[in-house]
């Protein structure tokens, strides 16, 4: 946001640790020309959450069906891709979603990302809450999007439009373990995926690597997505994100895939691709602190810098009794 003459208020980009910094703009003009000026001031974080997860959601999953629903030739003649299109989908969708969001809200487009943030990087608390409803509408309607934009050929892949399965089409827009996957083995990926996610932003946005702007960020979030597809991605499908994952699973419940979409695997949904990027990122995070940044806005250094400072005023103080 702009600093300009007149009277101040507060700024987003008063917040320090976001996951790219927003950018302050020069504005030659006055601070709220109209009245939705002053009304977007308020939703402008949110929104850039909301598009940004979209935006992800829509390259990501429209990625998904085009490589699959090609494959039946119901629906086209020869396929349109392979496993390899569809990392590259979700690294585009991203990087694309962290570039939209970025200079306005930090671009976290993903839950885990923003609690993650919070712990390490002083990301407001107050925030937490509406960015990660923002993250899952986001998702939410960027699924819907996808789904009207292939119905048809949802239809032709599946045998008809009153036909809907997760085995068939469902997985397309959630996320689901293979058959040989134990619910150990699948915890694991997302939290292992989800840790080299986190870790590789941290280093991304640490000032001590380089000034990170909004393109720098976007192309290293690129790679890593891109990484972790590659190498991760196979097992459950890499969801690293929970608004990714749950907003679509929202949508396909809606329109006819049943309840199943929640009761797979006792709950799949919440255990796996849920609680395993949120606490992949937090150990992701706790790991970076612990060893590598030095920064002050890390809890592990504020709590290292605070008893460093109780030891010395506690020295003195015995110093000036005797």
């Amino acid at each position: 946001m702009s600093e300009v003459v007149g009277k101040p208020s507060p700024r987003h980009s008063e917040t320090s640790s976001t996951y790219v910094r927003p950018t302050h703009e020069v504005d030659i003009g006055p601070q709220h020309p109209n009245k939705w000026s002053s009304i977007r001031e308020y939703i402008r974080e949110p929104a850039a959450e909301f598009f940004g997860t979209m935006i992800l959601v829509i390259f990501g999953c429209g990625g998904n069906c085009q490589v699959v629903l090609s494959s039946n030739t119901a629906v086209s003649a020869s396929p349109k891709g392979e496993f390899l299109s569809l990392n590259f989908g979700w690294a585009i969708g991203v990087s694309l979603g962290v570039l939209v969001a970025g200079a306005v809200s930090g671009g976290h487009i993903n839950p885990a990302v923003t609690l993650a943030l919070a712990t390490f990087r002083n990301f407001s608390w107050r925030k937490v809450p509406y960015y990660i409803l923002a993250q899952l509408l986001g998702a939410l309607c960027g699924g819907g999007i996808v789904y009207a934009n292939y119905y048809h050929a949802i239809n032709a892949y599946e045998g008809g439009s009153n036909i809907r399965t997760i085995s068939g089409t469902g997985g397309l827009f959630g996320t689901y373990a293979a058959d040989y996957m134990t619910a150990v083995s699948a915890f694991f990926s997302e939290f292992l995926a989800s840790a080299m996610l986190i870790i590789a932003i941290l280093a991304a946005t640490d000032k001590r690597n380089a000034p990170a702007s909004v393109w720098l960020v976007s192309a290293a979030v690129f790679m890593v997505i891109l990484g972790i597809g590659l190498a991760l991605g196979m097992e459950t499908g890499f969801a690293i994100n929970p608004a990714r994952d749950l907003g679509p699973r929202i949508m396909t419940a809606m329109v006819g895939y049943g309840r199943g979409v929640f009761t797979f695997r006792n709950q799949y949904w919440l255990w796996c691709p849920i609680l395993g990027p949120i606490l992949g990122m937090q150990i992701g995070g706790l790991v970076y602190d612990l060893l590598l940044y030095t920064g002050s806005e890390s809890i592990v250094n504020k709590s290292i810098r605070a008893q460093r400072h109780m030891h010395s005023s506690g020295t003195a103080s015995g110093a000036n009794a005797v």
